[in-house]
């Protein structure tokens, strides 16, 4: 429930603050005075696009501030309280600032938040009806939607699994379509990977295998150079076979004896002396290594063709792939992918799960039809007794549910028909009804249908348009009945509206020289009876106006007591009242302007005689 609401800067209104109490709150005022903007602040706690228009001329910003009372346990606290927001006794304190130039900002509880998380937390205690759901109802797709709000969790449950049964026979038929379509590219597509395959088979690499011939065809190659080095460094190490040239070991064997003979008289010289011994061991393994690799270097020519021609095989492989590695993840994967397009049952098996799919799609759009039917009547119904309160006593509201081609949202087309009298034959609402008469059908949707899903407040935004007389005593002691046990706000331009509020608060307007400025103050006893009398006549001054407007009050004050004693009341006495009870028994509550006077029981279905309420003269 909201308690307060604070405007600056938003519109015609500077500054203005909103005091919202449990029951009935009406909003009124000259046209143009602002009370549109009220409903535009609601909004942009809601969470509404933000159009920075709407501040005021002059004005940096345009700021809404309200202070929503959160039920215990509410999800609206819960995300509040997730979103680090803090829940105090005073209540959840909401904020929305709107700049002439540049991004909106909001706050929950304090702490800054996404636009998102602001309409997440409010949209769970506040809802608001404009005339634009007006032209939304005509739409059958929302009439849809309203009935399968209505229908229960239960039937939302059950429409969920048909979305999702929906979705997963649409992916297997444009599997399928796909597969069909393909068929040629993927026998091309297994042709050449058929062809690919072969060919790696014919070659049958091993791992390394490139990096071993690589090494080898360097050897093959360049085996002459390596023998004649290899002989070069012989000699030098070991002398040439003639003896003419001495090699490193005959020259270590000279000063290894020149060092031995000297070895006893010096420590130093027998050091010296071991270590050319040790380069004597060396060099003569040296000469052993030397001439054993110079013996074993093979000159091949064949063996070289060989690794010239394996080297061949393997170029495009490594082309196409990099390296051998790559190769066999490559010829891993495009086995498996020739294995599926060589499936000649793949779309055989897909033809059947499309089938076993349009089989539950069927099923549940028949369990799903048969819930909104059941839910059709019940709805159908409970409307129906609902016109009956708003002076619409013999009309009739059928929804209307017939089956068609399976979609995403079932296989049924609703309808709501409306009979506007006895004689009358159900037509489409959308081609039926009046304004007026519309207006009256929205209310009553919106009764019934609140009665199910209970949020803290209601806001309706002129609902009653196009309503007048009878028929909008009886939206007021209707909204004043819904209020019972909660909290609604009405902006309206009808007197016999405004008479059953419990609180009312007038926009007014006044130029202050620089532009239009309005504010927004709660009128109570004899400012209340002259803001009753200007909507009615005009004129707040006229006394006969003014008496008009005392015998208005007065009516939908007493109206309000005896539906309390009627045992009515909230949206559980609606939501009971909507069931069918068939001597449409009124049950309202609130006071309009003071404590509710007590009065006698009155009951009256369509055809019961309603308190006179005259216009002035």
């Amino acid at each position: 429930m909201i308690e307060e609401l604070r405007i600056r800067d938003l519109g015609v209104i500077a500054d203005a603050t909103l005091p919202l109490h449990p029951g009935l709150n009406v909003l009124t005022g000259e046209t143009g005075a602002g009370k549109t903007m009220v409903v535009t602040a609601l909004g942009l706690l809601l969470g509404t696009r933000a159009d920075p228009g709407v501040v005021r001329a002059g004005a940096t910003a345009a700021v809404v501030d309200g202070l929503l009372r959160v039920r215990p346990g509410a999800e609206s606290g819960r995300l509040a309280t997730e979103a680090g927001g803090e829940l105090d006794e005073d209540g959840l304190l909401l904020s929305r600032s709107v700049p002439a130039d540049g991004r909106a900002r909001a706050w929950v509880g304090g702490r800054p938040v996404p636009v998102s998380v602001l309409g997440a937390v409010t949209e769970q205690e506040v809802t608001v009806h404009g005339q634009s759901d007006q032209l939304r109802l005509r739409s059958t797709t929302h009439q849809r939607e309203l009935l399968d709000a209505f229908a229960g969790p239960e039937h939302l449950v059950l429409l969920d699994g048909y979305r999702v049964a929906w979705a997963t026979r649409r992916r297997l038929r444009e599997e399928l379509q796909v597969l069909e379509a393909q068929s040629r590219e993927r026998a091309q597509e297994a042709q050449m990977l058929r062809l690919a395959l072969g060919e790696y088979d014919r070659v049958a690499p091993r791992d390394g295998e490139d990096d071993e011939l690589r090494e080898e065809w360097e050897r093959l190659a360049h085996a002459d150079e390596l023998q004649r080095a290899a002989v070069e460094a012989l000699e030098a190490v070991a002398g040439d076979d003639e003896g003419t040239t001495p090699g490193a070991q005959g020259l270590l064997a000279a000063a290894r004896a020149a060092l031995a003979a000297v070895r006893e008289h010096d420590p130093a010289a027998a050091e010296l002396a071991d270590r050319v011994a040790e380069l004597s061991y060396l060099t003569t393994d040296l000469g052993t290594d030397l001439a054993g690799y110079a013996s074993g270097v093979d000159a091949d020519p064949s063996r070289l063709a060989d690794v010239d021609a394996r080297r061949a095989d393997l170029a495009p492989l490594l082309r196409s792939h990099g390296d051998l590695a790559s190769a066999e993840t490559w010829a891993t994967r495009s086995r498996s992918r020739l294995d599926e397009l060589e499936d000649d049952g793949l779309p055989q098996r897909l033809r059947e799960q499309v089938r076993a799919a349009d089989s539950a799609l069927e099923d549940l759009a028949d369990r799903v039809h048969a819930s909104r039917a059941a839910a059709a009547d019940r709805l159908g119904g409970q409307v129906t007794t609902e016109l009956a309160q708003l002076a619409l006593g013999r009309a009739r509201l059928t929804v209307d549910v017939s089956r068609t081609e399976a979609g995403p949202d079932g296989a049924d087309d609703v309808t709501f028909l409306l009979a506007a009298h006895s004689g009358a034959e159900p037509r489409p609402l959308a081609r039926s009804a009046s304004g007026g008469e519309l207006s009256r059908v929205m209310l009553a949707v919106e009764v019934v249908t609140t009665a199910e899903q209970p949020v803290g407040t209601y806001v309706f935004d002129e609902v009653d348009s196009g309503v007048g007389g009878e028929a909008a005593v009886e939206i007021g002691r209707r909204l004043g009945r819904l209020a019972d046990g909660g909290q609604v706000v009405v902006v309206t331009h009808l007197p016999q509206v405004a008479a059953f509020a419990d609180s009312h608060l007038v926009v007014r307007k006044a130029d202050d020289g620089t532009g239009t400025v309005s504010d927004v103050r709660a009128v109570v006893g004899e400012d209340r009876v002259v803001e009753v009398a200007r909507m009615l006549a005009g004129l707040g001054s006229s006394g006969t106006a003014a008496a008009h407007a005392r015998e208005l009050l007065g009516t939908a004050a007493q109206m309000r007591a005896d539906g309390r004693e009627a045992g009515g009341g909230g949206v559980a006495a609606v939501r009971g009242a909507s069931g069918g009870a068939a001597d449409g028994t009124v049950g309202t509550g609130g006071t309009a302007g003071g404590s509710p006077s007590r009065g006698t029981r009155r009951r009256g279905g369509p055809s019961a005689r309603q308190p006179e309420v005259r216009a002035p003269a």
